[in-house]
């Protein structure tokens, strides 16, 4: 059954439901991919690291190689948006171009991936918030008090129209890039810190590769934390059937969100550090009650103290932006593997839409209903919000996340070069050259995760779910392929349907 057929069976049949067409524009998806990618959290919770432990004041350079590798794999990325608009984004990418049985367990690898997030997010939102009312208000309370309640505003706004999450979402994205821009823009103003702007002790692009000279130190370690700092950025395609003109937005969005946000983390790690000092900063990076210094203490001494309580009040927001964007993300790859049909029940809940909002509100409650039963699992352990819950779920999730990446790379290769579809995109570049570095770039920081993941979970480092978290992206791997095998033998129509759903202005077009 070819792709095409597929689409006009499902069509016909009215059985399978669409989510809200034309409900956003090319800065909505900016803003909910870039929310994914949290930059107040990701500057301030992992440039720290990365100076003390990693790659030292040579931080700033990892991101410009981070920038570039990722650069590279949006290009492949972005051509295949072009052709193929699916909420199931990695999942109908790989399907297409690797194979059914790869795409199936990558489908379920990347929901998982997306699924913890949230939990995760939910965890330094809990910490953030916590601190912020002792800080501010001297006020105490347990942590699960912040987590349910943004479980339960999560739920609720994803539930409306995908735009209301998109306002909500850029009202605090905004607000956090423009106070981190002030700290960025007064450093630069005033001509850099101690040492001036310290340029080629920062932004040498070599420097990414030298570990920080301090004892046990690790270039690598440095360069994981920078790739991490972009996880979600690639949600740009899951919102290609509800966003207008999605053949020219996607692949638009895509690339503006991977340019635009490395180019503003260069920049401000770059600022922060050379506002500090680069051995000041190593030297604060070192102790994590001093390591936020690296940001706070530029701000402090030209704004003044006020400036530091809205860094704090950002980091709450930033961090609730980011959840709710995941558990955005993860309901539409709920949604995605529901409506296509592998089981009938599974189509008529999970990937039914509202009726009203065309939201994939059923998935969202699922979505809901997980991370409910993990932050519950979490609280009935006696872990921490963030040294467990944060931690442990962003390393599980990030090692999923970067694998299907891989895969995603390679399958643009196949898809345009081996199964010669749309010779008028094939290039020698942007189909072949850019997706396998792109590939290979993502490769190596999964073995750069593998390598430092002891460094990078901390004290969570002997916890049984550290230690079980590569047997589980393996085992679900093993198990997405093996089903897709099953239906293949057993089931070839519900074979056929394994990331081909496809619609009108979504079809895949010549």
């Amino acid at each position: 059954m070819t792709e095409q057929a597929v689409s006009r069976e499902e069509n016909a049949g009215g059985g399978v439901q669409h989510l809200k067409r034309n409900a956003v524009g090319t800065v909505g998806v900016i803003f909910m991919a870039v929310a994914t990618a949290a930059p107040i959290t990701a500057m301030v919770g992992n440039v720290p690291i990365a100076v003390g432990f990693g790659n030292g004041s040579h931080a700033p350079a990892g991101y410009i190689v981070a920038t570039v590798v990722l650069g590279l794999f949006a290009i492949g990325y972005a051509t295949m948006a072009k052709h193929i608009t699916t909420t199931g984004a990695f999942y109908g990418y790989i399907s297409h171009g690797l194979g059914r049985i790869v795409g199936m367990a990558s489908g379920l690898l990347i929901t998982m991936a997306y699924v913890v997030f949230e939990a995760s997010l939910i965890g330094i939102f809990s910490f953030f918030f916590q601190n912020l009312l002792k800080t501010q208000f001297d006020v105490s309370i347990h942590w699960i008090v912040p987590a349910l309640l943004m479980l339960v505003l999560n739920t609720i706004l994803t539930y409306f129209d995908v735009n209301l999450t998109a306002k909500v979402l850029g009202v605090f994205l905004v607000t956090e890039i423009a106070m981190l821009s002030l700290g960025a823009l007064a450093v630069l103003i005033h001509g850099g810190g101690p040492h001036g702007f310290a340029v080629g002790e920062i932004i040498n692009p070599v420097g990414a590769f030298q570990p920080a000279a301090i004892a046990g130190a690790s270039a690598g370690l440095g360069l994981f934390f920078a790739f991490w700092s972009w996880v979600g950025f690639e949600s740009t395609a899951m919102y290609g059937e509800e966003s207008r003109e999605p053949k020219k937005i996607i692949p638009r969005a895509t690339m503006l969100s991977v340019l635009g946000v490395g180019i503003f983390y260069v920049f401000v790690s770059w600022m922060a550090i050379a506002g500090t000092g680069p051995q000041e900063a190593i030297a604060l990076a070192q102790d994590p009650n001093t390591a936020s210094e690296i940001f706070f203490g530029p701000v402090r001494s030209y704004y003044g103290e006020w400036a530091i309580t809205m860094f704090n009040f950002l980091l709450v927001t930033g961090s609730f932006a980011c959840g709710m964007a995941f558990h955005n993300c993860a309901s539409r790859y709920l949604y995605a593997l529901g409506r296509e049909g592998l089981s009938t029940g599974l189509q008529k809940t999970i990937g039914a839409t509202h009726p009203k909002h065309g939201s994939p509100h059923i998935a969202s409650f699922v979505q809901s209903g997980i991370t409910l039963v993990i932050i519950l699992a979490f609280l009935a352990a006696g872990m921490d919000p963030y040294v467990h819950m944060y931690t442990l779920l962003a390393i599980l999730g990030t090692m999923a996340i970067l694998i299907v990446q891989a895969l995603c790379a390679f399958s643009v290769i196949s898809y345009f070069h081996f199964h010669k579809n749309h010779p008028v995109s094939k290039h020698w570049f942007k189909t072949f050259v850019a997706p396998l570095l792109g590939g290979l770039g993502m490769l190596y920081v999964v073995y750069l995760l593998w390598e430092h993941k002891d460094a990078a979970a901390g004290t969570a480092s002997g916890t049984l779910l550290f230690k079980l978290t590569p047997w589980i992206v393996v085992g679900l791997f093993v198990f997405g392929a093996a089903m897709a095998t099953y239906f293949k033998f057993k089931d070839t129509r519900r074979y056929d349907m394994i990331g081909r759903i496809v619609y009108e202005d979504n079809v895949v077009r010549d």
